[in-house]
């Protein structure tokens, strides 16, 4: 899709979709956190837990070009798209974290297990690559619980 540049010049908006899983299988169920963006800016969310009573939150919202080319900029940024994860743990018994994307002509797909500490990442066989799937995620969880927080609150500053 075209969008208006600076200065009257057209620019290209590059399609963008995102899919991150984190889960596991505990003892109160299946417990997850999951979001996906879609090329068109539609983000969906999902939280599961049986924890203290708890259910699944689901939550769906519309983002800007802007928002959405601010993940784009995040993943582009992370240099995951160069990544591997060949020499990554595979996904077990404590949980699997998997991160899709695909932004323009680029796609990735990984897979991984839950990974609890970073002296897990650092004894692993690919440690750079696996930190920055660590921090890719991460980035990308903090900034889609923000934009639910705004987008979301009940009592507007």
């Amino acid at each position: 899709a075209e969008v208006g540049g600076v200065g009257g010049r057209r620019t290209m908006v590059e399609t963008c979709y995102v899919r991150c899983y984190v889960g596991h299988q505990g003892r109160f169920g299946h417990e997850f956190l999951e979001f996906e963006l879609h090329p068109e800016g539609i983000l969906k969310y999902a939280n599961a837990t049986r924890y203290r009573g708890e259910g699944r939150i689901r939550k769906e919202m519309h983002l800007s070009e802007t928002v959405v080319h601010e993940f784009a900029k995040i993943i582009r940024n992370s240099h995951i798209l160069e990544g591997d994860d060949r020499n990554w743990p595979l996904p077990d018994a404590s949980g699997k974290q998997e991160l899709e994307v695909a932004i323009g002509r680029d796609h990735i797909s990984f897979a991984t297990n839950q990974l609890g500490s970073l002296q897990e990442i650092q004894t692993s066989q690919d440690p750079e690559g696996l930190r920055n799937f660590y921090y890719l995620v991460q980035d990308l969880k903090c900034f889609v619980l923000s934009l639910i927080s705004l987008h979301f609150k009940v009592k507007p500053i």
